[in-house]
């Protein structure tokens, strides 16, 4: 009942939004002219753009269809296509809560990063600390990450290769095509833990045609952000080449007084090579490859109560490296019959970091990390053809192997640990944790959508997934430089397998060409483990979570497709959520605990062109996560009622955005985020805040310049936290970047 009055508070501000939507669409809509085409839900505005802003097509058959074709699709720019469920559909026939961003949102808004994504997209938030790498929290519809011992909770693909884990999802993401965030659980076409939604990232493809883009921006903290790329043919018609990337540095935000060095400074960037063969029209096969390579300051970890909290004395700086390089092979073959694709990934990342811990000038305690991770996968489909109407069909297969490896995680005690600790601490002395893991899924899938009538659509998917986890080797030693080590903890081949049968079912039915209803029951999974950080027997392994979705929504459109508003909402009890509890000195997962939690909300997307030029963009997601059973074995302290970590009450995006037959752009943006607990014991919380992005810029020809402000009003909110107590400070962690400003300047040919 908490939030009844907030409820109603933005459900009426979301009602009177769309009211003032359709008054000024109204008054508007006889200054039109007649011929004006259908502008899309995502500011597809061919006539006005600059020429630098390219369209590409986005699925996998209609790159080089005839010229008369493209005007076909021209006269229908409604028509976003997407791959949600692994065939290309138009985004307003998908029985799922989806958000889509276009290649043209993406570059209006300046989007090259997870935290761009999820500022404009309901229910799903980022936690970034300053844009550091060095771990990201995120969460979509009440699930996070926050228990970062065990799985993910939602499925990230770039590219098809899916990323994994919060030290190596937040990278810079330059050349993008398109975002697909699907929200609720999607386990039965994804699998792999996307319990809480999926994000498709797909970045642009080469092209038959010589084309070059080019991003030069300069900006506060010294900022330099360089970003390119070229395609074009090898052979014309048949094979094709992208390579892209950028470089991007910039001091830090936080200013180290005792030792006259800025903090958390970032640099380093990503490089990618593409190639599509098209030897017939029944072949299709692409070749990526990538790589991120980041020389970045230390996590920037700070006592939370400061009154300046960027301005710091700290007597280490420390630092985070990070590296990973992705490969992909996807082979599609079509038939008037049948599809059949093949996609091959590998995914290598690794990191090391190190920082101080006590937070103080005194030399007590730092904490030193390096992790690694190899992901392999295969996925094999068999499908109907993209133009099936009445009867579409999927059935396929998975594997994937992952080795995670812990390759020490460490607190040294300084010379004055025994300042803040006592006497028993040791000076000099450390606890070194290393760990080995291996775990191998494989999963076999199925869905059927059958038409019986034109307006009515069913659909049912079933998946069964395996998952095997291996700890090959945990080590905790206890050492003293001079001394042998001292063994605390030696475990071998601690093994734990889950498995799940994740059915799906959908009704959807069409009102009208202009407005459907939905309503899916789908079972979401996230598999069981091994913890590598795990300090105890007790903590080796942590048990599968399971949950049931319960979703209904309307997709509707109006006034000539100038307005579309999409309304879900979603009731979802989760048995056996994964709760984590950290060491505080590591601040890594010690041990996962079960606990039942119920999640309740609904997401709200308006996007409307009043005139040309102009678009209005607005999303809503409310959600309700909390405890409903849980006890901490260790305090016994019940948690009941209390709010899952991570997961604001409210989120909220509002964009106005102008663009001038005469070149004149103008977006002015305004993202919200309730209030949000950080962990179980809803100590450390974060009151509901807003941020104010804005750019203004002119374009002309195969140009734009671009000024642009970001967290215009410097606005100051916590974005990471902790209980600190231990050291004395109530609560630790990072807060938000501050207010940028800067210029940037692009071209295209």
């Amino acid at each position: 009942m908490r939030q009844l009055y907030l409820l109603k508070s933005l459900w009426l501000s979301g009602l009177l939004w769309i009211f003032l939507c359709q008054v000024v669409i109204a008054e508007s809509a006889t200054e039109l002219d007649s011929e004006l085409p259908a502008v899309d839900a995502l500011n597809n505005q061919e006539e006005a753009a600059p020429e630098w802003i390219s369209q590409t097509p986005t699925s996998d058959t209609d790159e080089f269809e005839e010229e008369e074709d493209e005007e076909e699709e021209e006269e229908d720019t409604l028509r976003i296509v997407v791959t949600a469920e692994k065939t290309p559909e138009v985004v307003q026939d998908v029985p799922i809560s989806l958000t889509v961003l276009t290649e043209d949102e993406l570059e209006d808004a300046d989007i090259t990063s997870l935290d761009g994504i999820a500022g404009n997209t309901p229910n799903f938030s980022s936690f970034s600390a300053t844009g550091s790498r060095s771990f990201a929290f995120y969460s979509i519809r009440g699930l996070s990450n926050q228990n970062f011992g065990s799985r993910d909770p939602v499925a990230f693909y770039v590219d098809d290769i899916p990323y994994d884990y919060g030290s190596f999802i937040d990278l810079d993401l330059p050349d993008l095509q398109q975002v697909e965030i699907l929200r609720g659980p999607q386990n039965t076409l994804y699998g792999r833990s996307s319990q809480a939604g999926v994000v498709n990232i797909t970045t642009r493809k080469p092209t038959n045609e010589f084309s070059f883009n080019s991003t030069v921006g300069y900006g506060s903290e010294e900022n330099l952000d360089l970003r390119a790329g070229i395609s074009g043919p090898i052979i014309e018609d048949e094979l094709f080449y992208r390579l892209s990337g950028n470089y991007e540095r910039r001091d830090g935000f936080y200013d180290n007084s005792f030792l006259d060095e800025e903090y958390d400074e970032k640099s380093g960037g990503t490089g990618r090579a593409q190639l599509r063969w098209t030897p017939t029209e029944n072949w299709d096969v692409s070749l990526n490859a990538s790589f991120e390579d980041y020389q970045d300051g230390a996590y920037p970890f700070v006592a939370l109560d400061d009154d300046d909290p960027f301005d710091i004395e700290q007597d280490v700086n420390g630092f985070s490296a990070l590296s990973t390089n992705s490969q992909s092979l996807k082979v599609a073959y079509l038939q008037p019959d049948f599809r059949v694709t093949s996609i091959t990934t590998r995914r290598f990342s690794d990191q090391a970091a190190d920082g101080d811990l006590d937070l103080t000038t005194l030399d007590a305690v730092t904490n030193g990390s390096a992790f690694d991770s190899t992901v392999w996968t295969q996925e094999l489909r068999l499908q109907s053809p993209e133009d099936a109407d009445q009867l579409q069909w999927i059935v396929g297969g998975y594997f994937e192997s992952r080795e995670f490896d812990n390759n020490g995680s460490a607190s040294v005690f300084g010379d004055d640990a025994a300042a803040i600790f006592g006497p028993t601490v040791i000076p000099g002395s450390s606890t070194l944790l290393t760990s080995d893991s291996l775990s191998t899924t494989w999963a076999a899938f199925g869905q059927v959508s059958y038409r019986p009538i034109d307006p009515l659509s069913l659909t049912v998917g079933l998946r069964y997934e395996n998952t095997d986890s291996t700890l090959s080797r945990l080590e905790q030693v206890f050492r003293i430089s001079g001394f042998p080590d001292t063994p605390l903890l030696a475990f071998n081949d601690v093994e734990q397998s889950t498995d799940a049968l994740l059915p799906r079912f959908a009704v959807d039915y069409r009102l009208s060409p202009e407005a459907t209803v939905y309503g899916t029951i789908a079972r979401g999974y996230r598999p069981g483990g091994v913890n590598v950080f795990a300090d105890n027997e007790a903590s080796l392994r942590f048990g599968a979570e399971r949950s049931w979705n319960y979703e209904v929504g309307v997709k509707t459109t109006w006034l000539d497709d100038r307005l579309g508003v999409n309304l879900s909402f979603f009731h979802n009890p989760v048995t056996n959520y994964q709760v984590a509890t950290f060491d505080p000195f590591t601040l890594f997962t010690d041990s996962v605990r079960n606990a039942d939690v119920s999640i309740t909300g609904l997401e709200l997307d308006v996007r409307a062109t009043p005139v040309e030029g102009l678009d209005l963009i607005a999303g809503l997601g409310l959600v309700d996560a909390e405890f409903t059973s849980f006890i901490d074995p260790n305090t016994g302290t019940n948690f009941d009622g209390n709010s899952l970590p991570y997961v604001p009450e409210f989120t909220y995006n509002v964009a106005a955005q102008y663009r001038a037959p005469f070149g004149l752009f103008a977006r002015l943006e305004l993202q919200g985020v309730g209030k949000t607990f950080f962990e179980e014991a809803n100590v450390v919380e974060q009151d509901p805040y807003a941020v104010v992005n804005a750019r203004l810029g002119y374009e002309f020809d195969q140009y734009g310049v671009y000024l642009f402000a970001n967290n215009l009003f410097d606005t100051r909110y916590i974005a990471q936290g902790f209980d600190f107590s231990t050291f004395g400070s109530a609560s630790a962690g990072a807060f938000g970047a501050p207010a940028t400003y800067g210029v940037q300047f692009r071209s295209s040919f």
